[in-house]
């Protein structure tokens, strides 16, 4: 399998995507529109299409300000795909990325079982005494206030 690495998804890579999403249990509620807005509101996009086949094997994005933050989201690869070096692949992409070169901090969030995976590229969960902190539907509205 040849892969053809892409910058933007369109034809019908963003429904190959969302398919995607919906065989993971952390992206199974995204929708099709969503995913399209998605896509044009992040700042890099890395795509890796099978040349002979035109099916998306592998996805990354990023949101970033260019300068001190990059949040590197959506690491995802294609069952059949896995256990291929994909992954690694994505992630090269995304450190070795010209837009990205200047940026001091890259970040991400992943569950335990993948920190192995993401310390390769300098990732590290030691963190002190900073917390990961979340806003949203998941999280637990803040108390009603006794102030009077």
């Amino acid at each position: 399998m040849t892969l053809r690495r892409v910058d933007r998804l369109d034809g019908d890579l963003p429904e190959q995507l969302h398919a995607l999403y919906l065989q993971e249990w952390w992206t199974n509620r995204r929708e099709l529109d969503d995913v399209r807005r998605m896509l044009e509101g992040s700042d890099v996009v890395i795509g890796f299409v099978d040349e002979e086949t035109g099916v998306l094997s592998g996805f990354a994005r990023v949101i970033t300000d260019y300068v001190y933050k990059a949040l590197v989201l959506d690491v995802i690869v294609e069952a059949s795909s896995r256990k291929t070096g994909l992954g690694a692949r994505l992630m090269d992409e995304v450190i070795e990325h010209p837009q990205l070169r200047d940026v001091l901090h890259f970040e991400l969030y992943c569950r335990p079982e993948l920190v192995a995976f993401y310390e390769r590229w300098g990732f590290t969960n030691e963190l002190g005494v900073v917390q990961f902190m979340r806003r949203g539907q998941s999280a637990t509205p803040p108390a009603p206030s006794t102030a009077g």
